[in-house]
């Protein structure tokens, strides 16, 4: 074969090699072939798989326990400090931990005064309250037996001053009532030569608080009149009905009624 027949050949194989590699399929020009897929060999690891593995399985496992954990102070003083470090910082754990009891003592103490404190008020104002309504109950008992004593000690030698007394401690209704009616009573003493004097036997309070009170008094008292100028004895039984005064601070009968 001549050298020229040999080179026509060789450049034949080389544009067919092109057309190839270039996407075109052969014997048809101008069209595009299909893309070859050329497997890649990938280098052999320089190791054996079955002595990797091996050489794995014979390597110590470390202990959970000797791990340090990154969250514990202490293993980082350890291993980042000097021993006098360490121990600062555990010193200052240590105070810390101590000053946030001592937080959490005082809380609950300055909690337990503040409730002690307010019980206190509360017993205080209760107590206060149930020693004012003890003192209105004593005034308003007192004022009660002064009031009937007045109101039966009546003499026709004393009359305007006794009539005045018994007016000053009235109030309401009674008070009304009894100055509607005092020109009567005053002509009837002097008339009769009345002379009586009460004494008080029994009082009891029925009910009451620090504005009002219901009284019963049991009276004795002495009558002297024109008919019976050595006097004689009677007995009363009187109903008080109490208020207390804001204004002058004194206990006035409102009602006054004799119950026997």
């Amino acid at each position: 074969m001549s050298d020229a027949k040999k080179e026509a050949q060789m450049r034949a194989r080389r544009d067919h090699t092109l057309k190839v590699i270039k996407g075109a399929k052969p014997g048809v020009p101008g069209r595009a072939s299909q893309r070859r897929i050329v497997p890649r060999q990938f280098p052999r690891p320089v190791e054996p798989i079955e002595d990797l593995l091996k050489r794995l399985d014979q390597e110590p496992v470390e202990d959970p326990a000797d791990v340090a954990d990154p969250a514990s102070g202490d293993d980082l003083a350890s291993a980042d400090s000097s021993p006098e470090e360490a121990s600062d910082a555990r010193r200052t754990g240590e105070r810390a931990t101590s000053s946030t009891r001592r937080r959490s003592l005082v809380v609950l103490l300055v909690a337990v005064l503040a409730a002690t404190v307010a019980a206190g008020g509360v017993t205080g104002h209760r107590w206060y309250l149930d020693r004012a309504t003890d003192q209105a109950r004593q005034q308003a008992l007192a004022a009660a037996k002064q009031a009937s004593v007045n109101f039966v000690s009546v003499s026709a030698a004393s009359v305007d001053r006794d009539i005045q007394r018994i007016t000053a401690g009235a109030t309401g209704d009674f008070k009304d009532e009894f100055t509607r009616g005092q020109s009567q009573v005053r002509a009837a003493v002097v008339e009769n030569k009345v002379d009586s004097r009460g004494t008080v036997l029994r009082a009891g309070l029925v009910s009451g608080d620090r504005r009002r009170a219901v009284v019963l008094v049991a009276v004795d008292a002495t009558v002297k009149n024109v008919k019976a100028p050595e006097g004689r004895p009677s007995h009363y039984r009187i109903q008080l009905d109490i208020v207390h005064d804001t204004a002058s601070g004194r206990w006035l009968v409102s009602r006054l009624q004799f119950v026997g």
